[in-house]
Order: structure tokens, then sequence, then C-alpha cells
């Protein structure tokens, strides 16, 4: 019988202690996790060009990219983007849904609306996506601009004229990046 307490009791201890190392890792992949999210958001701060919170413990709060799309990204962000990009003011146009000739009219100071606003978040978030998987900025541009069998023989660049695009390139990035390559 002392036996049998002795061991219940010890298997209570362990279980105590694989619990409190359970926690403990999972709190590490949590905090893991949220320092990846921070770099991320810090990284397509940066390929857009704005300045102010730029670290990625200033960025960190979840809300920060849509408090900036609430104001208003201003216009000489487009012109940088561009710039990094390579896309034209035809392309940048289709993506932001406005004529080339709104994009040429707007001073560098005026802000989008948001709709526009969350387009260029978006296009920031692929391309600073794509620099990581195919790590040249580059390189990434030249794969936006061949046809991709698994796109149906379609241009990455033909999908950014919608939020559901943008996801597929996102999904075919993570492709790209475990292996699978189209």
């Amino acid at each position: 019988m002392g036996q049998v307490k002795k061991t219940s009791s010890t298997i209570r201890k362990v279980s105590v202690v694989k619990r409190a190392t359970l926690q403990d890792a999972s709190s590490r992949v949590a905090d893991a996790q949220t320092a990846y999210i921070a770099k991320e958001k810090a990284k397509v701060i940066d390929f857009m060009g704005i300045t102010g919170k730029k670290s990625a413990s200033d960025v960190n709060d979840e809300n920060y990219l849509i408090e900036i799309i609430r104001k208003g990204i201003p216009k000489k962000v487009i012109d940088t983007i561009m710039t990094r990009t390579g896309l034209t003011e035809d392309e940048m146009s289709s993506v932001l849904h406005v004529s080339k000739r709104t994009i040429q009219r707007r001073v560098p100071q005026e802000v989008l609306n948001p709709e526009q606003s969350e387009r260029l978040v978006e296009l920031a978030k692929l391309y600073s996506r794509g620099k990581e998987v195919f790590g040249d900025i580059n390189i990434f541009k030249e794969w936006m601009d061949r046809e991709i069998l698994t796109l149906g023989n379609r241009k990455p660049k033909e999908f950014l004229d919608t939020s559901i695009g943008f996801n597929i390139l996102l999904d075919e990035l993570g492709r790209i990046e475990h292996g699978v390559y189209s």
C-alpha cells in the first residue's frame, strides 16, 4: 500500500512538471510568433518607405497597420512602391482601381482613401514577402513577370487587382518557400 502511494505521488509530480514544461514551451512559441509578426509588419512599413514607428517593438500592436490604413497613406508612397516593385503607372492604377490620370494629379502629401491605402499595404506585404522567399527583390520581380503554370499560365502581376489574388500569390510564395516550385 505504501508503494502505491509513493507511485501515485510521483506520477502527480511528473504530471505537474510536464504541464509546466508544456506551458513554458507554448509561451515561447507564442512569443516567437508575436516577434515574427512584428518583424513582418516592420518589413512592410519599411518597404513602403513610411517614417515614424519602424522597430518591431513599435509595430507589435496588432492595430498599427489598420491605423495607417484608416488615416490614409500619402501619395508619395505610391511613387516609392512603383520604384521598388517596377510596376508601371498603368499597373498601379489597376491595383488601386483608379485611373492613371488620378494618380498623376495627386500631390505627394495627399492621403489616399482607406481602400487604396489597404491595397498599397497588401502590395508592400507581397513584395517584402517575395524578397524574403527569393532572397532578392529583382529575382522576385522577374517571377512576377513570368507566366506560371500553377497560376494557369498567367503572370502573377495579373492577380494584383483583387484581395483574393494577393492571397493566391502569398500562398504560392509559401509553397515555393517549402520546396514546391511553380
